[in-house]
């Protein structure tokens, strides 16, 4: 019966976790989430931690690097999601083994949320990141726990409003720079559509030991048909700067964190088109919009609207 895995949220007052927290809860899931005594009364997080308890989120004292604590919170519970942030996704080793100890854990989504790590061309530093997440892929297979990844591509949130420009606040309006030739496709969603894609997952055999990626067809387009919408919406042409693969590869190697990490992203998804360059294969994951047809996804097209 779906809504009623009780889930258990490691990281969840994050970027991408607080979407997710809030879709669990919403749903009517019974929802947990391991947090630090310091969490409840740090003032920067207050807002998000008020709106858990208003969803009736329950509290669990705990913390990644204390096992018994972590033991004794999984045990709580049926579903494990962790949305740790980039500097905990090595450490995510210390919740599996918290999970076999606990031996009660029907699935486990670790801390994914990107483009899929098993099928990437990326160049350093985000080779590294994604080597790390791809290492935790391979603990848990080889540990025999059950499992969803959720391959959700870019965050619209942190992509769109600006079009990917870097350092620009506004959509651009003149010119437009776009890395490689423009024609790579990407996929850009919107976080509560990921939160919602991720918590249907949780309870559907469908997606059991499979990658569930949320690509759907309205929202995977190349960043020319990007610029192209846009100039659309405004009305105008904008001037194209296209930054050639060589030039980029240098000014990764120049640049300082996070910079570097940020452009190397953008390679990877722009450049070599790794969001969408292979087909899902019903041996290895599911599409979501196509899993569940009854979401009403947000467009990059609706999306780009609140920006004119």
């Amino acid at each position: 019966m779906a809504g009623t895995s009780k889930i258990l949220f490691i990281g969840g007052t994050g970027y991408i976790g607080k979407f997710i927290v809030e879709a669990s809860a919403s749903s009517g899931h019974p929802t947990f989430l391991l947090v630090r005594e310091s969490t409840l009364s740090n003032p920067s997080k207050s807002s998000i931690i008020d709106k858990f308890k208003n969803l009736g989120v329950k509290f669990v004292f705990g913390d990644l690097y204390d096992h018994q604590s972590l033991v004794n919170a999984i045990k709580q519970v049926d579903v494990v999601i962790s949305t740790v942030g980039h500097l905990q996704l090595g450490d995510q080793d210390k919740i599996i083994s918290a999970i076999k100890e606990a031996g009660n854990v029907k699935r486990f989504f670790p801390s994914e949320f990107g483009n899929d790590v098993d099928r990437t061309q990326a160049i350093e530093p985000a080779k590294s990141a994604f080597a790390t997440k791809a290492k935790i892929r391979r603990t848990i297979e080889a540990e025999g726990i059950p499992y969803t990844y959720v391959s959700s591509n870019f965050f619209a949130g942190y992509f769109l409003p600006n079009l990917s420009q870097p350092g620009a606040t506004p959509a651009p309006r003149d010119k437009v720079v776009i890395l490689g030739d423009g024609n790579a496709k990407a996929v850009f969603n919107k976080e509560e559509d990921i939160a919602t894609y991720t918590i249907k997952a949780v309870d559907d055999p469908r997606t059991l030991n499979k990658s569930l990626y949320v690509r759907p067809p309205a929202n995977t387009l190349s960043f020319n048909d990007l610029v192209s919408l846009w100039e659309k919406k405004i009305g105008k042409t904008l001037e194209r700067i296209y930054v050639p693969e060589e030039q980029i590869l240098t000014q990764v190697q120049e640049s300082s964190p996070p910079l570097n990490v940020v452009l190397s992203i953008k390679h990877s998804a722009y450049v070599k088109g790794d969001h969408a360059n292979f087909e899902i294969e019903p041996t290895f994951g599911v599409e979501a919009s196509a899993l569940y047809p009854d979401v009403k996804y947000t467009t990059v097209d609706e999306y780009l609207n609140q920006f004119v």
